[in-house]
């Protein structure tokens, strides 16, 4: 509660209590913040980033029962100083956007923006005073403090604030602590599902929200059928005090992959142009509204990349239904340029989850040096699975160029701080920065043996021009998915082997194709 009381007087900007002293440091800079509160068992790394910066440092003692606490200045000759209640309009909160590659942006949030927010989550969901909400999501990061704690306490609910949880334990904290809804993203989700298929639970749902990234169908209908109760998935970010859309509770009303309406801000789907798009075609999402931000905080760079003619920019791709259901597709700068076809992340993950061993999924993009781009995958598994035969599965519901070249198996996907996957950091974290062509390149040679001499000749009428190397990858030299399915046709026609096109583009020299079909030949 230090966070809703501090806000009511002064401007709070949360940070995560996990972060070092060189990030609290950044936090405290970029503010301008003039104390930092830490608990009365210390913090060293924000009374070190307090002592670098020159801010003063608050120490907050509990008194009793939840919510009742003092502030001291760690310095006791000094006093804490009381202010009246700031004005609906000004700043009540300052927070950092996510930022992997660049420096985060700074949003400011007035109470009137988060009072908007925090009563669409409570309309969406019908919260009453007879709901408790178990806030699983942290409470540095919007989704957590508008929609999980803002949300409940407007609607006179009950808060269970769990201490040192992770999502290891989320079933038992259902059970536990008796909430009638949660909120999380849908990594944790995943989570809570595979906790119930190993162990049923006694609980007392009515709702469950997901938010903060895209939903897969197979969790929503896991938690539908693990628990019986419906999932409502929203839009929203920081940007937007949090919540944008929602979908209905009623759930013969929702539609799956859907985000529903707004909750209050206008919202369009435009070209690069900025023009709206018709209903089904895919844009950029752009929003205005009283709950949207119309510049950010101290950064004229950022404001002019992200906002046109009054329109916030996104950054997200999607598309409206002839009933105007908002339908996300993904982020633009998560899009996978594999030689200028672009793939969105969630289609693929969308295939792999309905592998009944897959318990979690997430795709994104690897350097490579021909195509520019490649598609992998990290995914986590109920049962044991070959990469191959995921990659087989996968084929059978995705054109060959998006599956993933490289499957990572993990015991745990990587997560940041809010329990998402760290998409853009996935391919350095898993050790796979490059997926150009690992090993030594060998140099030209000549076809050799009858098999290569064939394969020879079939690369030759394939792709229109001559072939003599055995050792050249046959993307360099002007092959692509439709040649491929040339050159399996001619395989099936003239040596009875059915291959795949996966396995033709993991063997991807005429060398390479020869030692395929030698071994398959043999096995017959």
């Amino acid at each position: 509660m230090a966070l809703v009381s501090v806000a009511a007087a002064a401007q709070c900007a949360p940070i995560d209590p996990n972060s070092t002293a060189d990030e609290i440091s950044f936090v405290l800079r970029d503010t301008h913040a003039a104390a930092i509160i830490v608990p009365d068992h210390g913090h060293p790394a924000a009374e070190l980033a307090a002592a670098t910066v020159g801010c003063s440092v608050l120490v907050l003692r509990q008194q009793g029962t939840a919510g009742r606490f003092v502030l001291r200045h760690q310095d006791p000759e000094r006093a804490v100083n009381s202010q009246s209640p700031v004005a609906p309009g000004s700043t009540a909160l300052l927070l950092h956007t996510s930022g992997t590659t660049a420096r985060p942006k700074l949003v400011a949030l007035s109470h009137d923006q988060l009072l908007d927010s925090a009563q669409a989550v409570a309309r969406s969901l019908a919260l009453s005073p007879h709901d408790r909400s178990l806030a699983i999501m942290p409470l540095f990061h919007v989704h957590g403090i508008v929609a999980a704690l803002l949300g409940s306490l407007l609607s006179g609910g009950e808060v269970v604030v769990p201490v040192g949880h992770t999502s290891a334990d989320l079933a038992a904290l259902v059970e536990s602590t008796e909430p009638t809804w949660l909120t999380a993203v849908p990594t944790m989700l995943q989570s809570l599902v595979w906790q119930c298929e190993q162990r049923p639970i006694t609980h007392k749902l009515r709702v469950v929200r997901s938010c903060s990234s895209a939903l897969p169908l197979s969790v929503a209908e896991g938690i539908e059928r693990r628990l019986g109760v419906p999932v409502v998935e929203a839009y929203g970010m920081t940007e937007g005090a949090h919540q944008i859309a929602s979908q209905p509770l009623a759930p013969t009303t929702r539609r799956a992959g859907s985000v529903g309406f707004s909750s209050g801000p206008t919202i369009a789907i435009v070209d690069l142009d900025g023009s709206p798009v018709p209903a089904h075609a895919t844009g950029e999402v752009v929003l205005r509204g009283p709950s949207i931000i119309t510049h950010y905080v101290d950064n004229a760079a950022a404001d002019a990349a992200a906002f046109r003619e009054g329109w916030f920019r996104t950054g997200d791709l999607g598309r409206f239904d002839d009933e105007g259901w908002l339908f996300l597709v993904g982020r633009i700068k998560e899009l996978i340029n594999r030689a200028g076809e672009k793939i969105a992340p969630r289609e693929v993950e969308e295939a792999l989850l309905g592998h009944p061993a897959v318990r979690e999924a997430i795709v994104f993009a690897v350097r490579d040096r021909r195509l520019g781009e490649q598609v992998a995958a990290a995914v986590t598994l109920n049962a044991p699975i070959s990469e191959t035969a995921l990659r087989m599965f996968a084929a059978e519901n995705l054109a060959a160029f998006k599956v993933p070249r490289r499957i990572v198996f993990c015991e745990e996907i990587p997560k940041g701080p809010t329990g998402k996957a760290q998409r853009r950091l996935l391919a350095e974290l898993l050790d796979l920065a490059d997926l150009d062509d690992v090993g030594v390149r060998l140099s030209p040679r000549q076809p050799d043996g009858p098999l290569e001499e064939l394969l020879a000749e079939w690369w030759t009428q394939v792709l229109r021009q001559p072939v003599v190397d055995v050792n050249a990858h046959f993307l360099d030299v002007g092959g692509d998915s439709l040649g491929a399915t040339r050159l399996l046709s001619r395989i099936r026609s003239e040596l009875d082997v059915e291959l795949g096109l996966i396995e033709l583009f993991d063997a991807r020299t005429i060398a390479e194709q020869a030692s395929l079909l030698e071994g398959r030949l043999l096995d017959d």
